[in-house]
């Protein structure tokens, strides 16, 4: 018995004594110290390609929001503008409408200015009662019709000394004028008119240009 034991303590003091044992031991210790972490590196590997595609879906996702976002302001900046001509066309149309109409009225006017002219003013007197009347007449029409046009936005030019201005001028000629200073209305044979800041009809005049 005695001899049993001896030989149990060497052999326990000889696996102690071993070098292979605590490099054995160590080696165990790094694998279980290390085993969670290439578990973790394993785990990451198998999930970055689903990440992967999650982040591409995402910048799909991102541009498709963008370039809906950039429609959406786009349509609603071609609605405002379409809204805006389209008032735009609406007011034009009540403004202008009428300038057909305007013209035509015109050509009246123009005769009861040139019925007017025609008159000698000498014989305008009480002593002709009957030109007279006449003569008051016209100015009375004269008068009314260019209250209904002033009313209605038509205003006359007679742009006689002015500068010439060929938005609201039709030069008929140009002749050095005595007195008058080149560039500038001489003569006026057919006043224009001007409807709500518009031309509707150019006046016909001649022109002073230098000698």
């Amino acid at each position: 018995m005695a001899s049993w034991c001896v030989r149990a303590v060497r052999q326990s003091y000889s696996v102690l004594a071993s070098p292979a044992a605590p490099v054995r031991l160590l080696c165990t210790a790094t694998q279980q110290k290390n085993g969670p972490s290439s578990e973790e590196e394993a785990e990451k590997t198998e999930q970055n390609p689903a990440e992967k595609v999650l982040t591409e879906e995402k910048v799909q996702l991102e541009e498709q929001l963008k370039e809906m976002t950039e429609k959406y302001k786009r349509a609603l900046a071609d609605t405002e503008n379409l809204r805006t001509r389209s008032q735009r066309m609406v007011e034009d149309a009540k403004l202008y409408g009428i300038q057909g109409f305007c013209k035509d009225l015109l050509e009246v006017a123009d005769i009861l200015e040139k019925a007017m002219e025609s008159v000698p003013k000498e014989e305008v007197t009480s002593q002709n009662p009957h030109l007279k009347n006449l003569y008051d007449g016209l100015v009375m029409t004269e008068v009314q019709i260019q209250k209904v046009f002033t009313k209605h936005g038509l205003l006359k030019l007679n742009p006689e000394g002015q500068k010439f201005d060929p938005y609201e001028h039709e030069a008929l000629f140009h002749a050095p004028i005595e007195g008058k200073e080149p560039g500038t209305v001489a003569v006026v044979t057919k006043v224009g008119y001007k409807l709500h800041g518009r031309t509707l009809r150019p006046a016909l005049v001649g022109v002073a240009k230098a000698s």
